[in-house]
């Protein structure tokens, strides 16, 4: 049986037309950016016409992008800047946010540089606005707020233009993790009143190790790594060439194809929700699953039992890819703290599906399947 990958939210199949941009900086064009001669000259032109399409495809000013190695670099990144060179004292996040931001947080809190709080969130995950904007208002210092614009396990979306609006009120920097969704959404950073947002080329058909930091222009912050004179002088080191060309190529073929490929992708994940209601009695869905929500995620609850513990095991036997919750951190089976935070009931199973334009309701039909089986 050939493989079925339900895990899209982890990565992606990088896109063979992606690989072909890509592949001339891998083989004859392997001059060093930073050269004078024409071979270096040709890759700093790849990386400058790559940052030009990405700045129009998110509509926001070329030096406003700066390539990193990922969302998490990126993430790490947004904080520290806050911090160090916008004079933020306090951070307001969610207990649902990637680990590459609570564990950033937690780490200049631990250090004594800022204090921290949580927004509460409603009991479908969403976030409480009400909360957050009382918690603003209640604070002298200034805030960095940073809220992931959908969450990678449970898919729910926030109002980023909402939370956007109260930080402007409030004279707060605003950092969203956009991993999730750019790439998978039209986002219009000249309508979207943000400070930072972080994208990872990986999760829209792109490579691996490669990602965007967005740095608003009315912002000025420090180089972020030291030693060279790259990225306008912010993030030291020779360019990730080959990369950056396929970050860029990945996201103009996912806005290109995003009408068809959404509307395509959405009809795999609604149809995968009736066929579970259809066939496995007792499941659930965490997060706002049809209402506000990514369409390529499903994270589905299932009761508890001797054969359900073992279901991503059994999935994997049967050539299925799922996750039980992110796959940032599977080798250490610790539980989801996004699960933990919204529902800490110990008698349900939870297994994130992820798709992508690949995926089919053919796959749909094999794995529900399966699932009657193995429970």
């Amino acid at each position: 049986m050939s493989r079925i990958y339900f895990d899209n939210a982890a990565t992606t199949q990088l896109d063979s037309e992606v690989l072909d941009a890509m592949m001339p900086y891998l083989t004859e064009k392997f001059g060093n950016p930073s050269s004078i001669y024409s071979y270096g000259r040709e890759t700093r032109l790849a990386i400058e016409n790559a940052r030009r399409s990405v700045a129009n495809l998110l509509n926001a000013h070329p030096g406003e992008i700066f390539f990193t190695s990922g969302g998490t670099e990126s993430n790490n990144t947004a904080i520290g800047a806050a911090i160090r060179d916008l004079g933020c004292k306090h951070i307001i996040s969610s207990p649902i946010e990637h680990h590459a931001v609570l564990h950033t947080v937690e780490h200049y809190d631990h250090d004594g540089l800022v204090t921290t709080s949580q927004v509460h969130l409603y009991s479908n995950g969403h976030v409480n606005l009400v909360d957050l904007e009382e918690q603003l208002s209640s604070r002298k210092e200034r805030c960095l707020v940073s809220l992931m614009h959908a969450n990678n396990e449970i898919g729910n979306l926030l109002n980023i233009e909402a939370v956007g609006e109260l930080c402007a009120r409030h004279n707060a920097i605003f950092h969203s993790d956009c991993v999730q969704t750019v790439g998978h959404y039209p986002i219009d950073l000249r309508k979207t009143p943000v400070h930072f947002i972080s994208a990872a080329g990986h999760k829209f058909h792109g490579p691996k190790g490669v990602g965007v930091l967005y740095v608003n222009d009315n912002i000025k912050i420090k180089p972020f790594i030291l030693g060279g004179s790259q990225e306008r002088n912010m993030r030291a080191g020779t360019e990730n060439v080959y990369g950056i060309v396929g970050f860029a190529k990945a996201l103009e073929k996912a806005m290109a194809g995003f009408e068809k490929e959404s509307t395509h992708i959405q009809g795999v994940k609604s149809y995968m929700i009736a066929q579970l209601r259809k066939n496995i009695p007792g499941v659930e869905f965490n997060g706002d699953q049809e209402g506000k929500c990514l369409y390529t995620v499903l994270s589905v609850s299932f009761p508890k039992s001797e054969k359900s513990e073992m279901i991503l095991f059994s999935l994997d036997m049967n050539n299925i890819c799922a996750s039980g919750g992110s796959a940032c951190s599977s080798g250490a089976d610790v539980g989801s703290h996004v699960i933990r935070a919204l529902n800490s009931n110990p008698n349900r199973v939870t297994v994130r599906f992820s798709f992508s334009k690949y995926n089919t309701k053919e796959e749909v039909d094999i794995v529900v399947a399966k699932l009657k089986d193995i429970i």
